[in-house]
């Protein structure tokens, strides 16, 4: 089995989409994916960039995704902002399917 692909997860501080990864977690273990989720607040996103394989931000902080690309562009780390929906709904299915159609094209 390959190695699991390590996503993180940013809002504001970290519970919102806490509940969302946890239930992501759920979700890509029925699906069979290998992904590692974890959520974090917006001020730890730069220690976990060198060890992470992709970043979703909270719809909230769209209007960041420039700068989040710019901080992640040297590791090489897509980033992406999780829809409203899949958010908002805390569907975990949602945002595993996201995670392979827009961050790694499975």
């Amino acid at each position: 089995m390959s190695e699991a692909k390590k996503i993180l997860l940013v809002c504001g501080m970290g519970m919102s989409s806490g509940f969302l990864a946890t239930s992501a977690r759920k979700a890509a273990k029925k699906l069979g994916e290998n992904y590692q989720i974890e959520a974090r607040s917006e001020t730890e996103v730069s220690s976990f960039l060198s060890s992470i394989d992709g970043l979703l931000i909270g719809p909230h902080y769209a209007q960041k995704l420039e700068s989040f690309q710019k901080q992640a562009e040297p590791y090489h780390v897509p980033v992406d902002v999780i829809p409203e929906d899949i958010y908002g709904m805390i569907d975990g299915k949602g945002l595993v399917e996201f995670i392979n159609n827009k961050l790694f094209n499975s």
